[in-house]
């Protein structure tokens, strides 16, 4: 998905189906910020096609009001930043592990209580 500014608000309204009036207002709302040229004008990325969807989708589909649909989002982006720090951690715990440990062996006791190696 492209971050890059291309699209007027004339075509982004059309791509997503709404009133240019409307995007004004969920900008208005903190729900979105395009990029501005310039002289000012509004310019939105695909990545902005892509929100506008979803904020659209909450509003008509399931009925969520446009603090409710901001709050969503806020929580839906701190998901995705709290699951890449997760996997980053994850990724660096196993780093540390595979340096430190390669040579220790683990000690399991099996089932007739005996101690088996691996």
């Amino acid at each position: 998905m492209s971050d890059r500014p291309v699209y007027t608000i004339r075509i982004a309204a059309q791509l997503v189906g709404v009133h240019q009036q409307t995007l004004r207002t969920y900008e208005r709302e903190g729900l979105l910020i395009p990029a501005r040229t310039a002289g000012r004008q509004r310019l939105y990325s695909q990545a902005d096609i892509e929100r506008l969807l979803v904020i659209r989708r909450l509003i008509d589909e399931l009925g969520v009001n446009l603090a409710g649909a901001d709050i969503i989002l806020r929580l839906r982006q701190q998901i995705d930043e709290l699951q890449d720090e997760n996997r980053q951690l994850k990724r660096e715990l196993q780093r540390v592990r595979d340096l430190q440990l390669p040579a220790v062996r683990t000690t399991q006791t099996t089932s007739s209580g005996m101690e088996r190696r691996r």
